[in-house]
């Protein structure tokens, strides 16, 4: 069986200054996010993975340099956080209350709906995704696989490979550096083995 073992990067200010939007700004961890991902190393010491994938964004390739130190990681565009438009650096208070028009379409229908606006739908995430998997899928056929991404992305990614319905994202929780784990079987497709572990 194939395993993905899920990582959502450690806290970062954004995440501190009450849950701000970030998607493609810089932003580093924390001192609690190091800490984090130092405290999820714990959780990985035992596994053995075939690859590590990392968006390249700091907050991810930091966890990802903190959690399984001394491996190299492959860093992959296609796992860049969500573009959230006029959304960024704004909490969804904020910009809610700024245009609750925008957030309503996206909410009920984010494949074909911009992020706050003029960023990237959910549809257009899902199609770098799935470029993503089938990669993963077409090199590693068993073994474990680790990935460090972001919120956004890994929401979809969840509600995409388990076969949600994209628009109930939110419903799936995934804590700053936080671990889920999908299995893969040829004939059974993805199954949720663990989620949301510290």
């Amino acid at each position: 069986m194939l395993k993905l073992y899920l990582v959502r990067h450690g806290e970062t200010s954004y995440n501190a200054e009450g849950n701000k939007y970030c998607g493609r700004t810089n932003v580093d961890l924390t001192e609690k996010g190091e800490n984090q991902a130092i405290e999820l190393k714990v959780l990985l010491a035992n596994i053995e993975f075939d690859a590590v994938y990392s968006s390249p964004l700091t907050r991810a390739f930091k966890t990802a340099q903190l959690s399984v130190p001394h491996t190299e990681i492959n860093t992959d565009d296609r796992l860049i956080e969500l573009d959230f438009g006029n959304w960024e650096g704004k909490t969804r208070e904020e910009f809610i209350r700024e245009n609750k028009s925008v957030w309503d379409l996206w909410n009920n229908d984010p494949i074909n709906n911009r992020a706050g606006a003029c960023g990237e739908t959910a549809g257009e995430l899902i199609e770098r995704i799935d470029s993503f998997m089938d990669d993963i899928l077409r090199t590693h056929n068993e073994g474990n696989i680790l990935i460090v991404a972001h919120n956004g992305v890994n929401r979809f990614l969840m509600a995409y490979l388990l076969g949600f319905n994209p628009r109930n994202y939110r419903k799936i929780v995934q804590e700053n550096s936080s671990l889920t784990v999908l299995g893969f079987d040829k004939e059974e497709g993805f199954s949720l083995l663990k989620l949301n572990c510290r």
